[in-house]
């Protein structure tokens, strides 16, 4: 196979901590699959922890794991960010949201101590979070004639697909769920059947 179609992401919200020399960084873990989420997220963790003196966050995104981003949030440049992204790359999860709140402790930590407090405050929310596995999925639409019911059917439950969307009426349209190492067999074996058109649609 040439490509992966699945990936490692997390169930649901998770929380970390670690502290050090009187500061506490709080690791904050969330599901996301957009980069329109972060804002929402930051801003709701300052309301929440107005006194915190730094707001950090990694995010890692898309199903192929190809976009990611990093704040220090006036944290040394390199201190805080990237050691966050650095352990989501080492659990190779990918929408993903890790934002560390930190409260200073009035005593400089230096580079390395920061470092290492971002690293295992977030490795604690990992941690604690459950991972999970989801497969990478083509949505398709799928227009024939009600009469092909039974052999369109047919093909859904052999190859175990997602109806996500129906409309039947004398011509029918549904649209399927695809796992992306099925695409080709799926798509030869709808396309043998006479009066059946496809359409993609997009990658979930």
């Amino acid at each position: 196979m040439l490509f992966e179609d699945s990936y490692l992401t997390i169930s649901a919200q998770s929380e970390g901590a670690f502290s050090n020399r009187g500061s506490k960084f709080r690791a904050f873990a969330y599901p996301i699959s957009s980069e329109l989420e972060i804002k929402a997220l930051v801003t709701h963790l300052k309301s929440e922890h107005p006194k915190a003196n730094h707001h950090c966050w990694a995010i890692r995104i898309s199903t192929d794991r190809s976009i990611f981003r990093v704040n220090d949030d006036g944290e040394p440049s390199g201190t805080a960010g990237r050691p966050i992204l650095n352990v989501l790359l080492s659990h190779n999860l990918t929408n993903i949201l890790v934002i560390v709140v930190r409260y200073f402790g009035g005593t400089l930590l230096g580079v390395p101590g920061l470092i290492n407090a971002y690293k295992l405050a977030t490795e604690d929310a990992l941690n604690k979070a459950k991972i999970i596995e989801k497969t990478v999925n083509d949505i398709y639409k799928i227009s024939f004639n009600c009469l092909l019911m039974n052999e369109v059917m047919k093909v859904v439950k052999s190859e175990n697909l997602i109806v996500t969307d129906q409309k039947v009426d004398t011509y029918c349209d549904f649209q399927l769920q695809v796992r992306k190492s099925q695409v080709e067999n799926v798509l030869g074996t709808l396309q043998g059947i006479n009066g059946v058109k496809i359409k993609w649609m997009f990658t979930l």
